[in-house]
């Protein structure tokens, strides 16, 4: 018996008392190490050649509609002289007098090429009101007087003097204004109103210039 047990311990205790627990634990060899050493410094030179960069969150510019011009235009023959309609329709500030939504029309006193238009008008059960300060443009005498908005409601206009003898003449009224491209359609259908309410203007603006015909009459 005691030379089985002596055989028992000689069969196992030579491996411990060598190599201690080498047959079951695996030491890593210095190549080994060095390897993986080696390893994880070119892996940190690469994040530092290469550094991590977070997105950046683009920012979303605000939604510009584009905008295009709707025009609408009337004409009418007045029984007056060309001179006498082209100065009737130069004195703005008497425009309100004949255009039923035209409020008021001043021209700046330090700087009279410009002028501050008020639009005030019901419509569709609402009171509509916008204002704008517009630029007088150069006028072509007997011809044309053409204005165009610098700030508030975008707007621009003409009036233009066709001669038919002595003592008539054509006028031609063209009123433009920028509407977004998506509510052209909205605009469109909205035309033959403004174009009632110019030709209302026109109608009184006749009835003006030969009222101021006759008072000018020798």
């Amino acid at each position: 018996m005691a030379s089985a047990a002596t055989l028992v311990s000689s069969s196992t205790s030579p491996s411990l008392s060598r190599n201690g627990f080498s047959s079951f634990i695996h030491k890593p060899s210095i190549s080994s190490c060095r390897g993986s050493l080696s390893s994880s410094l070119s892996t940190s030179k690469m994040f530092l050649k290469y550094p991590f960069r977070s997105i950046p969150h683009k920012r979303f510019k605000p939604f510009s509609p584009v905008m295009e011009w709707q025009d609408s235009k009337v004409k009418m023959e007045i029984d007056v002289p060309i001179s006498v309609a082209y100065n009737c329709y130069l004195d703005r500030e008497s425009i309100p007098r004949w255009m039923p939504f035209i409020s008021s029309v001043k021209i700046l006193e330090d700087k009279p090429e410009l002028s501050r238009w008020s639009l005030k008008y019901n419509a569709f059960g609402r009171d509509i009101e916008f204002s704008w300060l517009a630029r007088n443009m150069q006028p072509i005498r007997n011809q044309k007087i053409h204005w165009r908005s610098m700030e508030g409601l975008p707007n621009r206009g003409a009036v233009r003097f066709f001669p038919k003898g002595d003592s008539s003449c054509e006028v031609e009224l063209t009123v433009s204004y920028e509407v977004p491209q998506i509510l052209l359609p909205v605009s469109s259908a909205l035309r033959p109103f403004l174009e009632s309410l110019l030709l209302q203007g026109l109608e009184s603006f006749a009835k003006f210039a030969r009222s101021s015909a006759a008072d000018s009459a020798p």
